[in-house]
């Protein structure tokens, strides 16, 4: 049998790494483990490193490392002619759309983040509506990265059945 294993970190491509650990330290409260740092391509083994991910050729980034109270790293770069795509949130589009943070003031973090630059994207909705006080709201950061706000945990609010009728 296969055992669930561990969520390390995510990976964010931001136009402003400086604006970008200001947001997500100063609106989400997220810890700064690791200050912005420039990486070059050269021979250091985190410069390989890049070099094995990105092809060569890619020159510079700027990184920074970030993490939420309960340990989940978020890997924050800026790279050289980064651009926002015109539709921000390409959905149909495979791989990663989204990300979630967990809040129960669902309500004050979106207030804050509308007043840091970002968007809510929806109103804030119930999944129990009368029944249970779980919410969850899709916002944007100010560079249009698109996450989610759960007021409690993903294992709360779908144990219960959050489809059904």
């Amino acid at each position: 049998m296969t055992t669930p294993r561990s969520f390390s970190h995510i990976g964010l491509s931001v136009p402003d790494l400086d604006a970008a650990v200001k947001f997500y330290s100063e609106v989400l409260g997220l810890y700064v483990i690791m200050p912005p740092t420039t990486v070059t391509e050269d021979e250091s083994a985190v410069s390989i490193m890049c070099s094995d991910v990105f092809g060569p050729g890619w020159e510079s980034l700027r990184i920074a490392h970030l993490s939420t109270a309960d340990r989940i790293g978020i890997e924050i770069f800026e790279f050289p002619g980064n651009y926002s795509p015109e539709d921000k949130l390409e959905h149909k589009r495979h791989g990663t759309f989204h990300f979630c943070i967990q809040d129960p003031d669902v309500e004050g973090l979106v207030e804050k983040i509308v007043a840091a630059g970002g968007r809510q994207r929806m109103p804030i909705r119930e999944y129990y509506p009368g029944e249970k006080p779980y919410r969850m709201v899709y916002v944007e950061d100010p560079f249009g990265i698109v996450f989610e706000i759960y007021s409690h945990s993903y294992e709360l609010t779908y144990s219960s059945g959050a489809y059904t009728s």
